[in-house]
């Protein structure tokens, strides 16, 4: 899929959310949909999640 089929289809997912629930259940949709990107690339393999983790307990810094 192109990046910009994937923006448009995600805009109307959000608004969907916006008009149907609210304000509320706009930020949460939003929230999940993050949340599932985030686990997709952890799948994935394209996010290292012990860097991610050593650099919030400050064993690395993220530069």
């Amino acid at each position: 899929m192109k990046p910009t089929l994937i923006g448009a289809l995600l805009g109307a997912i959000l608004a969907w959310a916006a008009l149907a629930h609210g304000v509320g259940g706009f930020l949460l949709m939003a929230l999940f949909m993050a949340v599932g990107a985030l686990l997709a690339r952890i799948a994935g393999g394209r996010v290292d999640m012990r860097a991610i983790l050593d650099a919030l307990t400050g064993r690395r810094s993220s530069s």
